[in-house]
């Protein structure tokens, strides 16, 4: 194609619809390494500000799909269905519905990211459990999916290895919250796996990228299409993210969190409300859905099978199977040895959280990243003792800060103090489904 890249950026600039060959051409010379990040930087800049139509979209899509191999499951006839999150503070329902879904009878492939930005990611907390290698090829992925029904892995280079260095360059260019390049690092990511279905969750509120349900909404409507012109079954759910979900925040404490509840247990605080709820109540809701598509029943039956699935242990088992297969040694979980507490600062109810405020926390005492190649300390997370609405009184802790080094814990300590507030009155809580 002659034409030179700077042209391409200012007719995006200029906000001219691009055509497909020139989509195509820019990200496949950036995937070979012939652009050179500040290009690409400015290409997302420009799509930022001006964004894209359907057409264009589509195009982006399918660019980043094809930047590499695409999966196929000679063996396995079954409907093969996924979710993705748009990410929040403390979201580790892949861990628990992945686990359920397969021990129903219903195939995971999972293609999982890290953490972007304040938010969490899948192979982070993963990466915890010692052993555990999500470094897996793709004739492995393919083996492990057959024989469990599960398999998580990261990109690969095989695998939309355009979506892998253009994901990297959005966290720091400031172009994360652009509706066009989400649903092309979604969707690129989640149709080379090879699925027939997709559940996605989609999350609203202070913590989540899309702040209001309007701006989710819009996000929804944009994966749908999209999904729909690759003749993708898709299910959206919009959930709450203006509170941590569960009862920590930061990989190794997600991963104990996750456990906690395949083994069915509860945590109760003072005013015993169930720590573990919320993310229990979301992990079964969406595990429900994925069981819907994949065994074509009811939600009501789907409902039933996925509690069964949870209550009966036999997520459980799927999920130890897994670890197992990948490396990975659950009875090996290394316990942090630092915890330092931040109190409550008056008595009344829990009103708010600044949630996004909470995951920038979590960066500065290193249980996310700034930077993509940013190193993470595993062991390093946020323990949240009540949940909005809990009545509370001074000096009863709040926040727990876990870790190995006091030094760094300490950095995350003045923020989490101006990251909530507290009523006089009783508060109701918010919604957890809000569609």
């Amino acid at each position: 194609m002659n034409v030179l890249p700077v042209e391409i950026i200012k007719k995006k600039r200029n906000k001219v619809p691009l055509t497909d060959e020139e989509i195509q051409f820019f990200i496949n010379q950036y995937t070979a390494g012939i652009l050179a990040d500040y290009q690409m930087a400015s290409f997302l800049m420009a799509v930022f500000l001006n964004g894209m139509n359907e057409i264009e979209t589509l195009a982006l899509t399918k660019a980043m799909l094809y930047s590499g191999k695409t999966v196929h499951f000679d063996k396995l006839s079954k409907f093969k269905v996924d979710k993705h999150s748009t990410g929040g503070v403390g979201d580790k329902t892949s861990l628990i519905l992945a686990p359920i879904v397969a021990a129903a009878g219903v195939p995971v492939p999972m293609i999982s990211g890290r953490g972007l930005g304040h938010t969490g990611g899948t192979l982070d907390k993963l990466e915890s459990i010692p052993g555990f290698s999500t470094d897996k090829s793709l004739n492995e992925f393919i083996e492990l999916t057959e024989k469990f029904g599960l398999c998580f892995i990261g990109q690969t280079s095989e695998i939309c290895p355009a979506d892998k260095k253009i994901y990297a360059l959005r966290d720091v260019t400031g172009t994360v919250e652009s509706i066009p390049l989400i649903c092309a690092s979604i969707l690129s990511k989640k149709l080379a796996e090879g699925i027939d279905g997709l559940v996605l969750d989609i999350k609203c509120g202070n913590g989540a990228f899309m702040k209001t349900l309007k701006e989710a909404q819009a996000l929804g409507n944009a994966l749908e299409t999209v999904c729909h012109l690759f003749t993708k079954k898709v299910n959206i759910t919009y959930s709450d993210m203006s509170q941590p979900l569960g009862r920590f925040a930061g990989n190794l404490h997600e991963v104990f969190e996750a456990m906690e509840i395949l083994n069915n247990r509860k945590y109760l605080n003072s005013n015993g409300t169930d720590l573990y709820a919320d993310t229990r109540n979301l992990s079964l809701y969406l595990a429900s859905k994925m069981i819907q598509m994949g065994l074509n029943i009811s939600f009501n039956e789907a409902q039933e099978v996925a509690n069964e699935q949870l209550e009966s242990g036999k997520a459980s088992k799927v999920f130890n199977v897994i670890c197992r297969a990948q490396g990975g040694y659950l009875d090996k979980l290394p316990l942090p040895s630092q915890k330092i507490i931040i109190p409550a600062r008056e008595d009344g109810f829990l009103a708010s959280y600044n949630t996004e405020r909470i995951g920038i926390a979590g960066i500065r005492i290193r249980a996310g990243r700034q930077k993509y190649d940013d190193q993470i300390e595993h062991q390093n997370g946020i323990e949240f003792h009540f949940k909005i609405g809990d009545a509370i009184k001074a000096g009863e802790p709040l926040f727990s800060l876990h870790g190995n080094n006091l030094k760094t814990l300490e950095e995350g300590k003045d923020l989490l103090n101006s990251c909530y507030s507290i009523s006089l009155q009783k508060v109701e809580r918010p919604d957890l489904i809000l569609n």
